[in-house]
C-alpha cells in the first residue's frame, strides 16, 4: 500500500484553461491567412498576452507565433502541390506579407525553397504514374500522365 504511485490532482480550473487555449488555437487554424497578433489570439482565450503566451507554450510546446507559422507552411505546402498558383500568390494566400520571409521560412521548415518543393512534388507524382501502365491510365482518364519509358 505504501508504494502506490500518488495521483497528482489537477490545478483548479485547468480544464477550463485548456479549453480556452484550444479555442485560441482553433482561431489560429481558422484565420491563419489573416494578420493575427498576440493580442487578438490571447483575447480569444480571455487571458492577458504574456500569461497566455506562457500557458500556450506549456500546453503545446511552441509559441502561438511558431504554431501560426507552422500552420501557414502546412497550408502553403498543400497549395504548392495541388494548385496552379504562383509562389507569390501562395505566399499571400496563406497570410505572409513578404515573399522573402515566406521563402526563407518555408526553406527553413521544409528543407527546400517553395519552387523546388513544387518541382519535387510534381516529379514524385510523375514517378508514381510511370509505375502504372499507360493503358490503365488512359482507361480511367487520368490527366497529365507520362507513359512508362521502354
Amino acid at each position: 500500500m505504501g508504494n502506490e504511485p500518488q495521483i497528482k490532482l489537477e490545478a483548479p480550473g485547468a480544464a477550463d484553461t485548456y479549453r480556452r487555449l484550444c479555442r485560441a488555437r482553433q482561431l489560429i487554424d481558422d484565420c491563419y491567412d489573416l494578420p493575427l497578433d498576440l493580442k487578438q489570439i490571447s483575447s480569444e482565450a480571455c487571458l492577458s498576452r504574456f500569461h497566455f503566451l506562457r500557458l500556450f507554450r506549456q500546453a503545446f510546446n511552441k509559441t502561438p507565433h511558431q504554431y501560426l507559422t507552422q500552420r501557414r507552411i502546412e497550408k502553403a505546402k498543400e497549395l504548392l502541390s495541388s494548385s496552379g498558383l504562383t509562389v507569390t500568390d501562395v505566399c499571400f494566400e496563406v497570410g505572409f506579407e513578404s515573399l522573402g520571409s515566406f521563402s526563407s521560412l518555408f526553406h527553413k521548415h521544409v528543407g527546400h525553397p517553395p519552387i523546388a518543393y513544387r518541382a519535387i512534388v510534381f516529379e514524385r507524382r510523375l514517378e508514381r504514374q510511370r509505375k502504372v501502365p499507360a493503358c490503365f491510365l488512359m482507361m480511367y482518364r487520368v490527366e497529365n500522365f507520362a507513359p512508362a519509358k521502354s
